[in-house]
């Protein structure tokens, strides 16, 4: 079914033609089935807040389409993103499961599908699934480990290029690479790379240019190559 922004609404969990192997993306069928039953599905445009750091847990989001930034702030204002999230990903949930707020704000960064599904059905779900309620145990120790990388490379890492090489080198994971090269399409902006590295704009304008002289990227529009993966590499290791 076609719907604003020119996505395809996903209708049904069993027919979904993405199925992955993420949290609430790839179950037997009876689970699937119920999942159907408790989420409700709505399409969101760019920059819709899903939750609002702080707020209390009324239940998860499941991205099935676009993508959404996940940041939290301090006092004084400074912004970190701490995860661009992808279709599959389940947002909220830790928040969910300790019944405390939620612990960062989810933003669309483009329009997109997302089902949400409320805490107390949620909670009575996995009591009844309990290979379900497995899953959402390992990916919480998942969670905990990413969150734990992304402090050692916001505190321990000192230069602002190795930051800068080790979120490339991250954008990576799914994109294939051929003698040293890679592409991959990027649609963030300089002040949200900023965020997610702990830096200011202007910072990254000055990496961005820097790592084109030295021929270790260049970007088009929104297509960003990567030219020597292996020095990338060898700035992080260092």
């Amino acid at each position: 079914m076609r719907a604003p922004y020119g996505l395809n609404i996903i209708d049904n969990c069993l027919s979904c033609p993405v199925r992955e192997e993420h949290l609430f993306c790839n179950l037997p069928v009876s689970a699937v089935q119920r999942l159907n039953e408790i989420r409700s599905t709505a399409v969101y445009p760019k920059s819709a807040m899903l939750f609002i750091e702080g707020q209390n847990p009324r239940g998860v989001f499941v991205l099935c389409s676009g993508k959404a930034k996940l940041s939290t702030s301090s006092r004084e204002g400074k912004t970190v993103i701490t995860k661009i999230s992808e279709p599959g990903d389940v947002l909220g949930l830790n928040a969910v499961i300790s019944n405390r707020p939620y612990e960062v704000t989810a933003e669309m960064i483009d329009p997109g599908q997302a089902n949400f599904i409320p805490r107390d059905s949620l909670l009575q779900f996995l009591r009844e699934h309990g290979e379900v309620a497995l899953r959402v145990a390992e990916q919480l120790s998942s969670n905990y480990y990413t969150a734990f990388e992304e402090v050692r490379t916001l505190g321990l890492t000192n230069s602002p290029s190795e930051k800068f090489a080790k979120l490339l080198l991250s954008w990576l994971a799914d994109a294939p690479v051929t003698n040293g090269k890679a592409q991959i399409k990027l649609t963030l902006t300089h002040e949200e790379i900023a965020e997610m590295i702990g830096t200011t704009r202007e910072t990254v304008s000055r990496l961005f240019g820097d790592f084109k002289k030295r021929e270790l990227l260049d970007r088009k529009g929104s297509t960003l190559t990567m030219l020597n993966v292996p020095s990338l590499e060898q700035m992080v290791q260092s």
